[in-house]
C-alpha cells in the first residue's frame, strides 16, 4: 500500500458484538437485526481503519495508509458533516467489503487561515451488491496558535421539550465510543490536549456520536428501513455541555437537530424516506 493511496479496500464478516455494545451505550432498545438489519449510520462500528501506532500523528490521527491522509503535518482534523443512504438492510454474519475513496479536495483561506475540504465516499456491499453508500466531509484547518486554554463556562440546563432526548455525556462514554469507533483523535479523551493543544475547554462530543443520535431519534419515530440522512456539525460540543436531540416529523422525512443543555445548536440534519447518495 503506497503512503497516500487513492482508494482502500477492506473485508469482513460483521458480527452483533459491536451493535450490542452500541445499544448499551446509547441505552436503546435492540433492534430487530434479522428483520431490518443495522439501523442508519450503525455501519460506523465495523470495517474500520486499525492503523499501526507508528502510523499515529501527535493528535492520535493516522498520517499515512488511510483515506483521508492529512494534506501536510501538522493540520487539524474536524469532521464537518456528511449523507449517507441504506439501499438494503445491512445484514450481521454475512461477508462485507468496504471501498473507500477520494471524491474531491478543494482548498480555500478562510478567517481562520488554510481550509482543505476533503469529500470521502465509503460504499458497502454485501452479495455484490450495494447496501450503503456514504460521503463524509472532513475539514483540515492550521494549527492553533499557542495561548492560554480557554476558559470552562458554566451551562444553564433550560430542559427538555416534548420530543427530546437526552444524552448524558461524561469522559467514560466519549472513551467507549471512541473505542467502539477505534478513533485515537486525542480531543475526545485527552482533556490536558485538547485545551491546551487545540484550544478547546473540555473533550470534544465525537461529530459521528452527535450525527447516530440524531438517526436514533428519528429512528424512534418511525425512520427505520430504507432511508437517508443528510447532517451538518455548526459548532464544537463538549463534554460537560451535555447533548440533547430531537427528530420532528415534516412530510415524508425528519428534521432532527443536537444542542448542548442550554439550547446552543451544535448540529442539523433531514432524514428522508429513499435514496440520497447513489452508488457509484
Amino acid at each position: 500500500m503506497s503512503e497516500h493511496p487513492t482508494h482502500i479496500e477492506r473485508r469482513e464478516v460483521l458480527r452483533p458484538e459491536p451493535a450490542l455494545a452500541l445499544t448499551r451505550l446509547l441505552e436503546v432498545g435492540e433492534p430487530d437485526f434479522d428483520r431490518d438489519g443495522l439501523p442508519l449510520l450503525w455501519h460506523w462500528l465495523y470495517l474500520l481503519e486499525r492503523p499501526a501506532q507508528a502510523d499515529l500523528g501527535t493528535d492520535g490521527h493516522p498520517v499515512s495508509g488511510v483515506i483521508p491522509a492529512p494534506p501536510e503535518p501538522g493540520r487539524r482534523r474536524m469532521w464537518a458533516g456528511g449523507r449517507a443512504t441504506s439501499l438494503a438492510p445491512l445484514r450481521l454474519g454475512v461477508l462485507t467489503t468496504r471501498r473507500t475513496e477520494i471524491v474531491s479536495s478543494t482548498d480555500k483561506d478562510g478567517r481562520s487561515g488554510r481550509l482543505t475540504f476533503v469529500v470521502v465516499r465509503h460504499t458497502i456491499e454485501q452479495d455484490d451488491s450495494p447496501v450503503v453508500v456514504e460521503e463524509q466531509d472532513i475539514v483540515y484547518r492550521d494549527a492553533v496558535a499557542p495561548g492560554a486554554p480557554a476558559p470552562v463556562e458554566q451551562v444553564e440546563d433550560i430542559g427538555l421539550e416534548p420530543g427530546e432526548w437526552r444524552l448524558p455525556i461524561d469522559p467514560a462514554l466519549l472513551f467507549r465510543f471512541s473505542a467502539l469507533t477505534y478513533n485515537a483523535h486525542r480531543i475526545h479523551y485527552d482533556r490536558d490536549y485538547a485545551r491546551e493543544v487545540e484550544g478547546y475547554a473540555g473533550l470534544v462530543t465525537h461529530g459521528p456520536l452527535q450525527a447516530i443520535a440524531m438517526a436514533e431519534a428519528a429512528r424512534e419515530r418511525g425512520a427505520d428501513r430504507r432511508v437517508s440522512i443528510d447532517y451538518r456539525l455548526v459548532s464544537p460540543l463538549l463534554d460537560h455541555q451535555g447533548l440533547v436531540v430531537s427528530a420532528i416529523a415534516d412530510g415524508a422525512s425528519w428534521r432532527t437537530s443536537a444542542r448542548d443543555l442550554s439550547g446552543r445548536a451544535t448540529a442539523r440534519g433531514r432524514v428522508t424516506r429513499g435514496g440520497l447518495v447513489q452508488p457509484s
